[in-house]
């Protein structure tokens, strides 16, 4: 199916972790607008962030794809293994889908106890620490999210955030298995700079090919309005 403002053309990628995948390529123009939106999104949350911890924090965007949704499960299991840390949240309205941040447990573990100045102990996370990491993945997804709404001019209401323990394929498929129509996922890479400390994870939207269609248009009407030609 040919998805208005994305290249029609697969080809492999080998942006993560050096393996061979295939992915939807989203064009420069709305490669770099939505670098530009996350990036501010970024912006606000690490500002957040660093208020609520007394910390300094930064959020670095290495990497942005879209990938249809199996493909999305393949490329993370290369580089997530065993459970991962999700932070979920639906939002509605003209562009609906689900946000999500992906944490591997050892970094999950590893930014919970950078935020709160704890020796990083490998084990299970308790109720402390999903209340913190559910934390920072709201500030996140609602900066991102927020970001969005307001630039783009949509209208978008989001759900409570809910955080879960559990293997990328199940974290995924819960967010699928109502969906009749081709779903994508916007993958962004994202770094966390915490004092001299480096933590990396992945922020996903999951995107129906309809949602998808009106994000690269408000794409296109952001830049028409913002940089006329």
């Amino acid at each position: 199916m040919r998805v208005p403002g994305l290249a029609t053309e697969e080809r492999p990628s080998f942006g993560i972790a050096g393996c061979a995948f295939y992915f939807m390529e989203l064009t420069a123009t709305h490669q770099d607008a939505l670098g530009e939106l996350i990036n501010i999104g970024y912006g606000r949350a690490a500002a957040s962030l660093s208020q609520l911890t007394r910390r300094r924090i930064s959020l670095e965007v290495p990497r942005i794809g879209v990938y249809e949704i199996a493909k999305a499960v393949a490329a993370l299991r290369e580089v997530m293994h065993g459970e991962v840390a999700s932070v979920h949240q639906l939002f509605s309205g003209p562009v609906a889908g689900h946000a999500l941040l992906l944490l591997d447990r050892d970094a999950a573990l590893t930014l919970n106890s950078l935020l709160l100045d704890q020796k990083h102990i490998p084990g299970e996370l308790h109720q402390a620490e999903r209340e913190t990491l559910t934390e920072v993945g709201n500030i996140l997804l609602n900066a991102c999210l927020g970001v969005f709404g307001n630039v783009l001019r949509v209208q978008m209401t989001f759900s409570v955030p809910r955080f879960h323990v559990d293997s990328v394929e199940h974290v995924l498929q819960s967010t699928t298995i109502e969906s009749r129509e081709l779903q994508y996922a916007l993958m962004v890479h994202t770094r966390f700079h915490v004092s001299t400390s480096d933590v990396s994870g992945y922020l996903m939207m999951i995107l129906g090919v309809t949602s998808l269609s009106r994000l690269t248009a408000e794409l296109d009407n952001w830049e028409q309005r913002h940089f006329p030609t």
